[in-house]
């Protein structure tokens, strides 16, 4: 079962790929319309990212996680920007 949805607003998308690439289980990125990309993909996250990006950065999504470590890491990237320091 998934855990809970993490809310995103106004992040660093290069610093938020960096984060997804430690993630070791699915990460789902869900739009208000209802679209579920898997951001474990590359393409998924071309597609996805593409479309929600305002001036370099994500303007608003929501992402669910598979796995609670990841969570955990989005979760802090995205309320404090630790990028550099989630391990």
């Amino acid at each position: 079962m998934m855990t809970p949805i993490i809310s995103l607003h106004d992040i660093d998308v290069s610093e938020f790929l960096t984060v997804l690439d430690t993630c070791e289980g699915n990460v789902f990125l869900v739009t208000h319309e209802g679209d579920k990309l898997n951001l474990k993909s590359k393409l998924c996250q071309l597609v996805g990212l593409t479309r929600l990006i305002e001036g370099g950065k994500i303007s608003e999504a929501f992402i669910v996680c598979e796995n609670k470590e990841d969570e955990s890491k989005l979760f802090r990237f995205n309320l404090l920007g630790e990028s550099t320091k989630i391990a």
